[in-house]
């Protein structure tokens, strides 16, 4: 655990700060030279970091593994040995320079791909997105509406249950009263009748 600690500082201080901040004053200052060397360091650093991922997985239990990357970083760096420009121009260029057209042509294809790919993605992703928001839509509406009809259904429940007008025009006869206009003829008929027999005695 101390010495993955130790590997991990010395790699993020002097194998990708220390080399930050001197490419930094080799862009400045436009030394051809100085450019050229820090810009085979980070080819090369390129490489060592990208073997890194995998090697930290599979051969983090050798034996003295971390010792052997901050070696590895310090004679990368070191004046003495220029390990980068070593690797550089002994093995890397002239492989770089050799695969450069297939690389190129494979460069092109993914990218070609990639933005095809994208482009397919993106429509399928906006015409889902599209439908997603009409149906969310259609339902609101429906339970909207069902909601507001509920409403006005109940309103009407209630206004015609409190509100109800009382009918109009004289209440109906009872059984044991007769109206004016049935009354009057009985009457007539009766003094009638009272007169006659008086008139016959």
């Amino acid at each position: 655990m101390v010495s993955w600690i130790i590997s991990r500082l010395v790699v993020l201080i002097f194998g990708t700060l220390y080399p930050a901040y001197y490419s930094y004053k080799a862009v400045k200052s436009k030394d051809i030279k100085e450019y050229v060397k820090w810009m085979m360091y980070w080819i090369i650093f390129a490489l060592f970091t990208t073997a890194e991922t995998f090697t930290d997985i599979f051969l983090c239990w050798f034996p003295f593994y971390y010792e052997l990357k901050i070696a590895f970083v310090a004679w990368l760096l070191s004046p003495y040995t220029k390990g980068s420009s070593l690797l550089y121009r002994k093995f890397v260029h002239p492989t770089l320079s050799s695969k450069e057209k297939e690389i190129d042509d494979c460069l092109v294809q993914a990218k070609d791909r990639s933005y095809d790919a994208l482009v397919h993605f993106g429509k399928r992703g906006l015409n889902v997105a599209a439908t997603a928001a009409v149906m969310a839509a259609s339902k609101g509406q429906g339970a909207l509406s069902e909601r507001l009809r509920s409403f006005s259904m109940q309103d009407l429940t209630t206004i015609r249950g409190d509100g109800a007008p009382a009918p109009s025009g004289p209440p109906p006869p009872g059984p044991g009263r007769s109206s004016g206009k049935h009354g009057q003829p009985k009457m007539s008929r009766s003094a009638s009748e009272s007169a006659g027999s008086s008139g016959t005695a």
